[in-house]
């Protein structure tokens, strides 16, 4: 089934009221974001763009529990995150919000495997179901017959797959993908970029990435544009194909 935002109004996942971010003191002071108000449906595919310096990534670690906001609320399924303990946080990040990151943020002497159990293991998965789950997972992302590689001994394209594979780990409501075609050549960021619609539409997961990359427009249900630390606009796809914005 198509995504769309009116099919899923009455079931918002992330939500931000009045959302503002400043850094240092006095003449000093950056204000990253100022009055950010969203919301962001169950089972969409929303991408975040702006330059540099826009507010973009700060929105993103706020709606990840990465930062916390100077004014303002953020809230994951209906809970004020700065709410929590950080016990709590911990176990929000643990279980409802898998990362995707630009970097990869793989651990190097790890196998793929490994990397992929790791998170599973700390949420005290028993070892043998977690084996199994991620060898489930690798091959979803068309990588079980590497599960045995070491970052090091995989491409960019497939150390990017190990990554979406793990955060998917312990069945996360949310993806936030962190400019995941940053690093990456066009033909593999438009194979990730494929991979993440069709995890998106087939496991129903909200995919929400940070991103430069006009190509994730042509597969976001909506785009947020920041700009100077500000929900500048809001458009779905069709709107953004319609000004340009979109790739070709």
């Amino acid at each position: 089934m198509e995504n769309s935002r009116e099919a899923n109004t009455q079931d918002v996942v992330v939500r931000t009221v009045d959302v503002a971010k400043q850094y240092g003191e006095g003449e000093a002071a950056v204000r990253a974001l100022n009055g950010v108000t969203c919301e962001i449906y169950g089972g969409e595919y929303l991408s975040i763009m702006g330059p540099s310096g826009s507010g973009k990534s700060t929105l993103f670690n706020m709606i990840g529990g990465l930062d916390k906001p100077s004014e303002g609320s953020v809230f994951v399924n209906s809970v004020d995150i700065a709410e929590l303990t950080a016990r709590e946080l911990a176990f929000l990040r643990c279980h409802t919000i898998g990362y995707i990151f630009q970097t990869f943020n793989l651990i190097t002497v790890r196998t793929a495997l490994e990397n992929v159990t790791l998170p599973m293991l700390f949420a005290g998965t028993p070892p043998d179901e977690a084996e199994e789950r991620g060898m489930e997972l690798l091959d979803l992302v068309g990588l079980g017959h590497r599960y045995h590689h070491r970052p090091t001994e995989l491409s960019g394209g497939q150390q990017q797959r190990v990554a979406i594979a793990r955060s998917l780990a312990n069945h996360p409501r949310i993806i936030l993908a962190d400019e995941p075609t940053g690093n990456l050549d066009l033909k593999t960021g438009q194979e990730i970029i494929d991979l993440l619609r069709l995890l998106n539409r087939d496991q129903n997961v909200t995919i929400i990435s940070a991103t430069h990359d006009h190509k994730m427009l042509d597969v976001s249900d909506r785009i947020f544009h920041i700009r100077d630390g500000k929900l500048a606009k809001i458009e779905t796809k069709e709107e953004a194909i319609a000004s340009g914005h979109a790739a070709a």
